[in-house]
């Protein structure tokens, strides 16, 4: 069906008018349950589809809005459910913009953001590469230009495998958040 973006400030308007919108928050039960905007329901991106709306929800609605982190995965989600026939309307900038604009949010337990993971491991995975190659090998100044070229296709794709495996870590996984 259509894609459609909607800035947060003009979603928590329509949250205030009581309408009954679906908002999905793709990202991890993790990342979820450290903090989401209060009607958010999760399914994580790498789950989320047409049939398992239909499972959590029991009827998909005609129009379903998406969120995650800052707007990244959640484009790839409504760019997902389009393909399979819904009306999808993207919440840009995700939960850090609706938390920016006051929406009513649930705070839980902290979980380090797989943004902010992705540059951690990055970044030590450079560091890394650069100390081995200047005290062990110069091979080992590979993995720095390995991961040069991987930051590189994430920022031309949109799309990060680093993301997906740190995703599927244990300490991401968290209990399943499917709840209102």
């Amino acid at each position: 069906m259509s894609v459609t973006t909607i800035e947060a400030s003009d979603f928590g308007k329509c949250l205030g008018r009581g309408t009954s919108n679906v908002l999905i928050d793709v990202r991890t039960p993790g990342e979820y349950q450290s903090v989401h905007v209060e009607s958010a329901i999760n399914i994580p991106l790498n789950e989320l589809s047409k049939a398992k709306l239909k499972d959590v929800l029991s009827e998909v609605p005609s129009e379903v809005y998406v969120i995650c982190q800052s707007g990244g995965r959640s484009k790839q989600a409504a760019e997902k459910l389009a393909a399979e026939g819904l009306t999808v309307v993207n919440v840009l900038g995700g939960t850090n913009a609706c938390v920016g604009a006051g929406l009513p949010v649930v705070r839980g337990k902290g979980v380090i953001s797989i943004e902010r993971q992705v540059r951690i491991a990055a970044g030590l995975l450079v560091l890394l590469g650069a100390l081995l190659g200047t005290f062990v090998h110069p091979w080992f100044f590979g993995l720095c230009a390995f991961i040069g070229a991987g930051l590189t296709f994430a920022g031309v794709t949109d799309w990060c495998g680093m993301a997906y495996f740190l995703a599927a870590m244990p300490w991401n996984r968290g209990r399943p958040a499917c709840s209102k």
